[in-house]
Formats: C-alpha cells, structure tokens, sequence
C-alpha cells in the first residue's frame, strides 16, 4: 500500500497540481493586499470617503430588547450582530465580487502574456528555413537541395533564390 501511494504522489501531473495549489495560495494572498491596501483605499478616496464595505449592512430585525429598550443600531456588522441585531452584511460581499475580478483580470493578463510569449517562440521556430520542397511533377517531398525527383525521377527546374 506505501508503494502504491508512493507512485500516486510522484506521478508527474500530481506534482504539478501540488505546485498551482501552492502558486495559487500566494497569488490569491497578493492580489488580497492589493485589492485591500492599494485599491480600496484609492477607490475610497475617490468617493470622498472610506471604502471600507465590510461594515457595510443592513438591519432586519432588532435586536430583543432590554429592559424594555431597543438598543441603538452599532457602527458596525460584528457589534450588531453580537447585540442581537439580524443584519443582512452586503459589504462583505462587495468586497468579495471586488476582489475577485481584480483577480480574474490578473489572471488574465498573465494567461495573455504567457500565450504571447508562447506564440513568439512558436514563430521563431516556424522560420526556420525549409529542408524540403514538392516536385512539381508527382507532389511528392524531395530534399531542398535535389535536382532530380528520387521518386519520379523527373528532372527539376532550377529554382531562383527568393529575394528578401
């Protein structure tokens, strides 16, 4: 069973899946920071006040009420609903959407840049010059270099070099 468990875990796709679960756990962690120390401050400066939407709610109920006095609504979701209130907190789910297309547009732009990279590479590849060409008489792949077709044993025109 060792063995055989062993074998699970060295196969080659699963190391890879260890290493995007790890990468991805650090990725999500900076786009996290980014998203709470960069942009919601400047989102908040741009709306003239504190982008801070965790705290962001919605009453729906009071809270019971004590001595026979209904508490005051607190500043915030966790004293609110500590106090009894039922809330409903849509500013964590703001912040949530937020940060997840901030990290869907990131992702992106990596994809994006790892397909260019990949697609340069793929055309320095692909001009590479030819080392065969078609007879034009039996369309069969020939050596660059010949002069006679080793299949239909056709004499081949002289070709001119391409100008450039």
């Amino acid at each position: 069973m060792f063995k055989e468990f062993k074998e699970f875990i060295m196969r080659g796709n699963m190391l890879d899946m260890a290493v995007a679960v790890i990468i991805g756990g650090a990725f999500g962690a900076i786009i996290n920071s980014l998203v709470n120390n960069i942009l919601m401050p400047l989102i908040g400066l741009a709306l003239g006040g504190s982008a801070d939407f965790s705290n962001a709610f919605i009453v729906l109920k009071d809270a019971p009420p004590v001595d026979g006095v209904v508490p005051k609504v607190p500043e915030t979701l966790a004293e609110a609903q500590e106090a009894g209130f039922t809330c409903l907190g849509y500013g964590a789910f703001i912040s949530a959407i937020i940060t997840f297309l901030i990290m869907a547009v990131c992702l992106f732009l990596v994809v994006k840049a790892f397909n260019k990279a990949k697609s340069i590479r793929k055309k320095e590849e692909e001009e590479a010059a030819p080392t065969t060409k078609k007879c034009p008489f039996c369309k069969s792949e020939i050596d660059i270099e010949a002069t006679r077709c080793p299949h239909c044993t056709s004499e081949l025109p002289e070709e001119e070099p391409a100008a450039e």
